[in-house]
C-alpha cells in the first residue's frame, strides 16, 4: 500500500516534469521563431541601408560632376547649401495667397 502510494507520487512528479519539458520546448520554439524574424528584419534593414548609402554616394558624385562641369564651362551659377538655411514664412502682401498670381 505504501509502495503504491509512493510510486503514484513518483509517477505524478514524472508526468509534471514531462509537461514542463514540453512547455519549455514550445517556448524555446517560439523564441527561435521570434529570433529568426528579428534577424530577417535586421538583414532587410541592413540591405536597405546599404542601398540608400549607395544611392547617396551616386547623388553626391553626380552633384560634384555637375558642379565641376559648370565651373569648367565658366557659366554663372549659385550653389546653395540647404542645411545653412531655415524655412521662412513669406508675407505676400494684402490679398495675395500662395495659389494666386500678382
Amino acid at each position: 500500500m505504501i509502495r503504491e502510494h509512493l510510486y503514484q507520487e513518483y509517477i505524478e512528479e514524472i508526468d509534471r516534469l514531462e509537461r514542463s519539458i514540453v512547455e519549455l520546448e514550445e517556448r524555446i520554439n517560439k523564441l527561435k521563431m521570434q529570433l529568426r524574424l528579428k534577424v530577417d528584419e535586421a538583414n532587410s534593414l541592413a540591405i536597405e541601408n546599404a542601398n540608400l548609402r549607395h544611392r547617396l554616394e551616386l547623388m553626391e558624385r553626380r552633384e560634384k560632376t555637375l558642379t565641376e562641369l559648370l565651373r569648367s564651362l565658366k557659366l554663372p551659377h549659385v550653389i546653395i547649401n540647404e542645411e545653412d538655411f531655415e524655412d521662412v514664412d513669406v508675407d505676400l502682401g494684402p490679398g495675395l495667397k500662395d495659389d494666386q498670381k500678382p
